[in-house]
């Protein structure tokens, strides 16, 4: 397990090579969410290995992530372990990201699942939106994000530094707003909400506190205090790229 405090100066380089986004201002999730585990990434770190982004099973042999979370090839394995450490549980499996996936604003098509080599019988897989489902959310709506990675940030002499303990943690915010392909998320302490952080990327977003996705986690602001900002899976861009690995709700 990586235990570790990163500087704002070792981030900028981890940033170049390490998806973003873990839980601040949120509580230790232990096994309330189990359908949520993390990519394993073998390390420089004397401890061997760690999680570098999180995802969630959707169906027995199929683990929703960010296509962001991949740069060293398609075979991958994954961690439902809620504290992990090296030579716990894995699960081997192939990357697959969405081909149109880009760094577009407007719709970057940032989604992607891991389809695992063998099923997960002991793990109930969480569920997926209707098409169209978040287009008319309440503003008092809240949601429910989960992850490992850094679950504080401080900030010092040397600037801000970021902790981690591979734990999967979990947070509560309101909803800000919603465009078309986009779900921004409070976690603002001062309201009290919590959210994402760097670490997290691909990480879900339920509804309330619901089994059903909304979003995943794909960016915020740099210090994980305002806006965590999260992919739909409701739009037909998501779905169209979802529909080929499991069955979707009705439209």
């Amino acid at each position: 397990m990586r235990r570790l405090v990163v500087a704002t100066a070792v981030m900028a380089v981890l940033l170049i090579a390490l998806p973003a986004n873990a839980i601040t201002h949120g509580t230790v999730d232990g096994t309330s969410h189990a359908n949520v585990g993390g990519l394993v990434h073998r390390s420089q770190y004397s401890d061997g290995t760690w999680l570098y982004c999180t995802g969630t099973l959707i169906s027995p042999t199929v683990f929703l992530t960010a296509a962001h979370c991949n740069r060293s090839g398609r075979a991958v394995t994954v961690s439902f372990d809620p504290a992990y450490v090296a030579g716990d549980p894995i699960y081997s499996g192939t990357f697959e990201r969405d081909p149109l996936y880009s760094q577009r604003e407007n719709d970057p098509h940032d989604l992607a699942v891991v389809v695992l080599d063998k099923p997960i019988r002991d793990i109930t897989p969480a569920a997926l939106p209707s098409a169209g489902a978040l287009s008319h959310l309440g503003k008092n709506q809240r949601f429910t994000s989960v992850g490992y990675g850094a679950y504080e940030v401080t900030n010092g002499p040397g600037g801000h530094r970021y902790l981690y303990n591979d734990v999967r943690m979990v947070a509560t915010g309101g909803l800000n707003t919603v465009n078309k392909s986009w779900l921004r998320v409070s976690m603002n302490p001062a309201k009290g909400d919590g959210g994402s952080c760097f670490g997290d990327s691909g990480g879900p977003n339920f509804v309330g506190g619901g089994d059903v996705i909304a979003g995943i986690t794909i960016t915020g602001d740099a210090v994980c205090r305002a806006t965590n900002v999260d992919y739909r899976l409701d739009t037909t861009s998501a779905r169209t790229f979802l529909r080929q690995y499991v069955a979707l709700p009705s439209e």
